[in-house]
């Protein structure tokens, strides 16, 4: 088999792999938010668990992504989407360690009765999952567009993040016995925001896959 030919059926198992891992961390954080709601202290422990799973994950795609370097000699677009691979993976586990924390608040959590009704932070883990798939989904279709598009995406989870902090600091303001239970919502919000910022990091590496440039785009920073 050509050479040529090898290295682009390994460049795709590895794109492969890559979505796999991306799928490991999109259930992830839906898993966490779906323990938070449910106060499920077993499902928050398997995700805690799980995590070392999605770690392992990156560093065989990282050593998969190495080795090919090394034996192939990818030319430059080529390197271009290894590095692009090699980015992704590192926000990826990142991401999945968002979702970790918010399973270990979970657990923190126990219990205790639910401070308000959960209605932002279930949608800004849905707005952030939706990115990600789709930011992964980019990448396999090397579309820079879309990743401008998805990346921008991020303001509606910033907005949310907003809105979620200001309804918890007036909890606490109002009845100081709520700042703990404010605080480890906010945690979780925080931890939800900044893995849409996560994404965005994706979106970026694809367009420079695409298109050999690094840019900052996405959402305006609040």
């Amino acid at each position: 088999m050509e050479i040529r030919t090898i290295f682009h059926r390994r460049l795709r198992e590895i794109q492969n792999d890559v979505l796999a891992m991306g799928s490991m961390v999109e259930k992830a954080i839906d898993r966490s938010v779906t323990a938070l709601k449910q106060r499920d202290l077993k499902l928050a422990q398997e995700i805690i668990d799980n995590d070392q799973m999605i770690d392992r994950r990156r560093f065989e795609i990282e050593e998969n992504c190495v080795e090919l370097i090394a034996t192939q000699q990818p030319m430059a677009s080529d390197l271009r989407t290894i590095i692009c691979v090699l980015s992704i993976i590192t926000e990826l586990e990142r991401i999945g360690d968002h979702a970790e924390g918010i399973a270990k608040i979970v657990i923190m959590i126990g219990n205790e009765p639910p401070l308000k009704p959960l209605i932002d932070i279930p949608r800004m883990a849905e707005n952030t999952s939706n990115m990600l798939h789709r930011s992964l989904q980019a990448l396999v279709d090397r579309d820079a567009e879309a990743a401008k598009q998805i990346a921008a995406e991020d303001d509606e989870v910033d907005h949310l993040y907003t809105q979620v902090f200001r309804e918890l600091l007036s909890f606490m303001i109002e009845d100081p016995k709520t700042i703990t239970r404010a605080t480890r919502l906010i945690w979780v919000a925080h931890n939800l925001e900044r893995s849409a910022d996560r994404v965005t990091n994706i979106c970026e590496r694809v367009v420079f896959n695409v298109t050999g440039r690094m840019e900052e785009i996405g959402a305006s920073k609040y």
